[in-house]
C-alpha cells in the first residue's frame, strides 16, 4: 500500500495565540493611550504571527481559521489592548465577509482574498462614513471613475494598504448609485488626516482619510446598490462584522472584571463588596451571552432582514453588558479606579466606543419594531 501524504496542517490555537501576543504588547498599551498614538506594535506582531489572514480560506492560500475562533482571539487581546483588538476586527470583517460569500455565494472574490494571502495585506474600513447612505462623489472617467470624499473612522490607516470603501456615483438611468471598491492607500489622490483626538480607544488610529479625485477603474466596482435602502450585502456585513467588533469590547470588559476582582479579593469582605461584586458578575454573563448569541446567529441564520433584526438585539445587549461590566468593575474597586494606574479608567473611556457603531440602540429599536410589525426592514 502507498504512503498517505496529507498536506493538512495542525490546528492552530488563535486564543493562545493572541494570548502571546497580549503579553508581548501589554506594556505598551497604556504609553499609546496616553500619547494618542497608534498601536503598531500589535499590528506587527499580529501580522508576523499571521492574523490578518487568519480567516482566508486555506483553498485560497489564507490560513482558513473558524470564525468563532477568530472572534474569540479579538476578545483574548481586548483584556491586553483594547485599541489593538478593536483596529484589528475592522479588518477581520473585511475578510470575513467576502470570504463568507466566497463559500455560501460562490461570489467572484477569490482574486482579492487571494491577494490578501498572499500579500499579507491589512484592510481599511471606512464603515463610519459607510453605511447604508454612503458618502463622497464617484464621477464617470474613462476607464472608470473619479472619486473624492473624506471618510471618518478609519482604523489602523497608518499601516493600511487598502482602503475599502465607497461613493454615490449619479447614473443617468438608475439615479444615485452607491459604488463599492478598494483603493491602495499609495494610490494618487490618498491622503490620511491626523484627526484622532477622541476620549477613547485612542490607540486605533481612527483618522479621516481623504480621497481627491482618485482614479478608481470600473473592474474595482465590487458592487452597486441604491443608496439608504438595505442591500443583501449589508444583511451580510452586519450579521458577520458586528460579532468581531463586539469580541473586541467585551475584551476590555473582561480586562476590567478581572483586575477589579484581583482588588476586591484583598479588600475586607463586607456584604457591600460581595453585593458589588455579584453584580458586576451579573453584567458580564450578560455581555458573554449576548455575545455569544451574536456569533451564533453569524454562524448558522439565513442571510435577510429577520436576521439582521435579531443579531440588531444582541448587538444593543452586548453593548449595554459591556458598559455595564466596565462600571461594575470601578463600583467594586472604589475610588481607587479612578486612577490612570489602575487601567479601569482608560477601560471604562473605551469600552465607551461601543455605543456609537451602527446600528446605535434607537435605530436598532426602530427596526427591530418594524419587523416585529411586519412593517418591513426599510422606513
Amino acid at each position: 500500500m502507498p504512503d498517505v501524504i496529507t498536506t493538512d496542517l495542525p490546528k492552530t490555537d488563535w486564543v493562545a495565540l493572541a494570548d502571546q501576543v497580549g503579553r508581548e504588547i501589554a506594556a505598551t498599551t497604556a504609553r499609546h493611550d496616553e500619547e494618542e498614538t497608534f498601536v503598531e506594535e500589535g499590528f506587527r506582531a499580529l501580522k508576523d504571527a499571521g492574523f490578518f489572514k487568519a480567516l482566508i480560506p486555506a483553498e485560497l492560500g489564507g490560513l482558513g481559521a473558524d470564525y468563532r475562533d477568530v472572534c474569540n482571539a479579538i476578545r483574548r487581546l481586548g483584556t491586553y489592548c483594547g485599541s489593538t483588538a478593536l483596529a484589528f476586527s475592522m479588518h477581520s470583517h473585511l475578510v470575513a465577509v467576502p470570504a463568507w460569500r466566497w463559500r455560501h455565494e460562490k461570489a467572484p472574490v477569490e482574486g482579492m482574498l487571494k491577494r490578501v494571502a498572499s500579500e499579507n495585506l491589512i484592510l481599511i474600513s471606512s464603515g463610519g462614513s459607510d453605511w447604508l447612505p454612503s458618502n463622497g462623489r464617484a464621477v464617470k472617467a474613462e476607464g472608470g471613475f473619479r472619486v473624492s470624499a473624506k471618510k471618518v473612522f478609519s482604523s489602523g490607516c497608518q499601516m493600511g494598504d487598502l482602503l475599502v470603501t465607497s461613493a454615490i456615483h449619479d447614473d443617468p438611468e438608475k439615479g444615485p448609485t452607491v459604488l463599492h471598491f478598494a483603493v491602495p492607500f499609495k494610490a494618487e489622490g490618498v491622503r490620511r488626516l491626523d484627526t484622532w483626538r477622541v476620549l477613547g480607544m485612542r490607540g486605533t488610529g481612527s483618522h479621516d482619510v481623504v480621497l481627491e479625485d482618485v482614479f478608481v477603474p470600473d473592474a474595482a466596482i465590487v458592487a452597486r446598490r441604491e443608496p439608504g435602502k438595505w442591500h443583501i450585502l449589508f444583511h451580510h456585513i452586519f450579521a458577520l462584522a458586528f460579532p468581531l467588533v463586539y469580541s473586541a469590547y467585551v475584551g476590555v470588559a473582561e480586562g476590567a472584571r478581572t483586575r477589579a476582582l484581583e482588588i476586591a479579593r484583598d479588600k475586607p469582605k463586607t456584604h457591600a463588596l460581595t453585593i458589588a461584586a455579584g453584580r458586576l458578575e451579573n453584567a458580564f454573563m450578560q455581555a458573554e451571552m449576548s455575545l455569544d448569541r451574536m456569533i451564533t446567529i453569524a454562524e448558522t441564520e439565513t442571510s435577510g432582514p429577520e436576521r439582521t433584526s435579531r443579531a440588531a438585539i444582541a448587538h444593543t445587549l452586548t453593548a449595554q453588558a459591556a458598559i455595564a461590566t466596565v462600571e461594575r468593575a470601578m463600583e467594586l474597586v472604589g475610588g481607587a479606579s479612578f486612577y490612570r494606574d489602575l487601567g479601569l479608567e482608560r477601560a471604562f473611556r473605551d469600552v465607551q466606543g461601543a455605543r456609537f457603531h451602527p446600528l446605535q440602540e434607537v435605530p436598532q429599536l426602530e427596526l427591530t419594531g418594524r419587523m416585529a410589525l411586519g412593517m418591513g426592514v426599510d422606513g
